[in-house]
């Protein structure tokens, strides 16, 4: 694994908290920048696949 699917999980784990307390505490900001944080994980998650792979394939 490297950095950027490190981080992007983590963003992705901490984003989904944030959207959980947000949905019980009624708070729709917390919920909708959880939800933000979320995909934005997912994104650099990805794009850490993506550098693996090309890694990979130039080895």
């Amino acid at each position: 694994m490297n950095k950027n699917q490190v981080e992007g999980r983590a963003n992705q784990a901490k984003g989904k908290v944030k959207e959980v307390v947000g949905k019980v505490t009624g708070n729709k900001e917390t919920e909708y920048k959880g939800k933000a944080e979320k995909q934005g994980g997912k994104a650099e998650s990805k794009y850490g696949d993506v550098k693996r792979d090309v890694k990979k394939a130039t080895d």
